[in-house]
């Protein structure tokens, strides 16, 4: 079966598009990655978004026409990847939409909301879509994420975390028992990225350029680790809710020492949770990974206790990865088995993930599978 994953994560700079072709024998899943490719946001759709996320306040005409307007985003991304990445020919097309809001308080979560019109999908490609992967994990009492931990879990081994560095920064942990220990870090690149905004003018720290020009502030630093999220066990999640533009009050610092404090904000808030959780290497992702700086500190402050490696290591791309994660998402819920972890997300039962939108052709669904292993691999 050959599907298009969508991604556009928290960082909402660009959209990620991954086809793979899944073979399912004798309880192991096949996962081929045919190519993935990255779309940009138009800047006035982004700078769109970024004005009615909180803590902005915004109307429902201005989620309706960011509704439609990502929606139709996301179908233009998704035609490319099924022309350029497919030679025109897929089964389904997998969006994880846009994160506008995930409601979290007193540690559960109680809604969350994804936008970009999954019809649009449909009518460009002609193909199904599945879309809104997170709600039925958090209907049965989960977070409704972590979501990708089901491809981790496939792909590592005991004693290895793969960790995505997106806007939330997130980690899955395999035991030496093999159990599955996931959850979201804290703030990946979303403090930068709004330092960066507010600053420079510009979306984010290219090549962490901004942080090398600028110096740690101890005392800042030592404020924002004191940040009750940090403190909070597993299960949990959070996003820009909590992690926002306005998070961090003027706080009296140059632009560029800023972004130093919170770029070393975030790497010692990996590194204190990979160490906590006793890994031994360190697979990334994300947008993280190609913030030298940021990766130098956490090399640095790693030394000794973990290997950090990037995913594609593990024939995973680490520009990709989620796009792919939610392709797999998509074929688990086309053959009618869970997608979220409930030991992951808190859940009290592991529940089968998404809306399905049909494409031109009528929707004719498989016979759900009795159950898969769990374990994938990835075939050239």
């Amino acid at each position: 079966m050959r599907i298009i994953g969508i991604m556009s994560g928290t960082s909402h700079d660009a959209i990620d598009v991954a086809a793979a072709e899944f073979t399912h024998t004798d309880g192991e899943l096949r996962l081929r990655p045919l190519g993935d490719l990255s779309v940009e946001h138009d800047p006035d759709l982004r700078e769109a978004l970024v004005a009615a996320l909180p803590p902005a306040r915004t109307s429902f005409a201005e989620v309706c026409a960011l509704d439609t307007r990502l929606g139709r985003a996301f179908a233009d991304a998704a035609a490319k990847g099924l022309a350029v990445l497919c030679d025109g020919e897929a089964d389904l097309v997998v969006s994880h939409g846009q994160t506008v809001y995930h409601w979290v308080a007193d540690g559960h979560a109680h809604g969350t909301l994804q936008i970009g019109q999954p019809a649009w999908i449909a009518a460009a490609t002609g193909l199904p879509v599945v879309a809104d992967l997170r709600s039925a994990d958090i209907a049965a009492g989960g977070q409704g994420a972590p979501l990708v931990p089901v491809l981790d879990a496939g792909l590592l081994r005991p004693g290895q975390a793969a960790l995505n560095i997106g806007g939330i920064a997130n980690i899955t942990a395999i035991g030496d028992a093999g159990d599955v220990t996931a959850y979201d870090l804290g703030p990946g690149n979303a403090l930068i990225d709004a330092a960066a905004r507010e600053h420079f003018g510009l979306p984010f720290d290219d090549g962490g350029l901004l942080a090398s020009a600028g110096s740690v502030d101890a005392a800042l630093l030592l404020r924002l680790i004191d940040e009750p999220y940090y403190r909070m066990p597993p299960p949990k999640s959070t996003g820009k809710e909590l992690f926002h533009g306005g998070y961090v009050a003027n706080p009296g610092l140059s632009g560029a020492d800023l972004i130093a404090t919170l770029t070393e904000l975030t790497a010692r808030v990996i590194t204190t949770e990979a160490v906590w959780l006793g890994v031994r290497e360190v697979y990334a992702s994300g947008g993280g990974v190609r913030n030298p700086v940021l990766m130098g500190r956490v090399r640095d402050l790693a030394e000794g206790r973990f290997e950090l490696r990037e995913t594609d290591e593990l024939g995973v791309p680490a520009d990709a990865k989620e796009a792919y994660a939610f392709a797999l998402l998509g074929w688990l819920t086309w053959h009618g088995l869970p997608g979220a972890l409930p030991s992951v997300t808190g859940a009290s039962r592991a529940a089968v993930l998404g809306s399905i939108t049909p494409g031109t052709a009528p929707l004719r669904l498989p016979e759900p599978l009795p159950g898969w292993s769990g374990r994938i691999r990835v075939t050239p």
